[in-house]
């Protein structure tokens, strides 16, 4: 038998090529509500040009978030989305990613929506290693229920849940996540650089297994003021490049100075550079692309198709049916 390969006209090839691309209104959906001037707005401006620069097809995209302003995400995009229950984002993308792991999986949530309720979640998610982008919306406050306290609101931050200021050092996600097992890709990035914010997305995007990005992003609302320092002095933020991370444009080197080469294999140096604050570390903390997937272990790449499903559904009621003759079929 010989091979047949299908022939096409170079008018109907540009017609299909055309089809395949989409320019970023695409992605568009719905009129954000956030408030005026907040960081997730910049996200999703991130986040959509990433899907128009990748050529994501809409109906291979899904983004899966929790509860919290930053959770709204999946309503202002126009793929597959999964608006989930508080703290829970993550073991429903994990369950997505499982069952189809040909689907490009985005997870967007909060810094109490993660790092509280959902803390058990994240520390899994970063073992399992399962190749997805999760985005860490940190504001430092409960923005959603009016200016609560979270685990990453800083010491003696006075709100309404803590009107004498918190009690507690806050939580670092960095070097929480730089702690567990399989941990195999780690950002950083402030709302207020989006060419960085971008790029390093774009990496996340491209690493094969658990990228974590925390985004540092501003509250209008309830905090307006906490990150002006940060903001101003461009001498507090500390932009990380090397030739296997962060690439710093000769514009950005002008307006950001303060730089540090910092190779992301080296992990006892992440785990310094994620400790500081002050300067803010900006860019790839880690990265390990030999950290096997779990989706990978579990279904060696196999695709959940309409007859294996059937198939899987039909063993389980077996178990429970009652057979005329009282004789299971061999």
């Amino acid at each position: 038998m010989t091979e047949q390969t299908e022939t096409i006209s170079a008018s109907e090839c540009l017609i299909r090529m055309y089809d395949e691309q989409h320019e970023i209104e695409d992605y568009q959906k719905g009129v954000p509500r956030w408030c005026s001037g907040c960081g997730d707005n910049s996200i999703l401006t991130a986040v959509q040009r990433l899907c128009r620069d990748e050529g994501l097809l809409p109906e291979k995209t899904v983004f899966v978030s929790g509860i919290g302003c930053s959770s709204r995400l999946p309503h202002y995009m126009n793929t597959y989305g999964f608006h989930g229950i508080h703290g829970r984002a993550l073991p429903v993308a994990e369950g997505v990613k499982l069952a189809r792991p040909d689907l490009t999986v985005f997870v967007n949530t909060g810094d109490g929506d993660c790092c509280s309720i959902g803390a058990a979640h994240w520390i899994h998610a970063i073992r399992y290693n399962m190749d997805m982008t999760m985005m860490l919306h940190d504001n430092q406050i409960y923005g959603l229920t009016k200016m609560q306290a979270s685990p990453t609101s800083p010491l003696g931050l006075k709100s309404n849940t803590t009107p004498h200021g918190t009690y507690l050092e806050a939580l670092n996600p960095l070097t929480v996540t730089l702690g567990v097992s399989n941990v195999s890709f780690v950002a950083q990035v402030v709302d207020w650089i989006p060419e960085v914010m971008y790029q390093v997305l774009s990496q996340a995007y491209h690493h094969k297994g658990f990228s974590f990005v925390r985004i540092i992003q501003r509250c209008t609302e309830w905090l307006p003021k906490l990150l002006d320092p940060w903001l101003h002095d461009r001498q507090r933020v500390l932009l990380l490049h090397h030739e296997n991370g962060l690439e710093i444009s000769p514009a950005l080197a002008k307006s950001y100075t303060k730089m540090r080469e910092h190779d992301p294999s080296n992990m006892n140096e992440a785990r310094e550079i994620a400790s500081a604050f002050d300067p803010i570390p900006v860019g790839i903390l880690y990265r390990n692309d030999d950290v096997p997937c779990y989706e990978d272990l579990r279904h060696d790449s196999r695709l959940r198709t309409n007859s294996l499903i059937q198939k899987g559904l039909e063993s389980e009621f077996d178990k429970f049916t009652i057979w005329a003759d009282g004789n299971e079929p061999a």
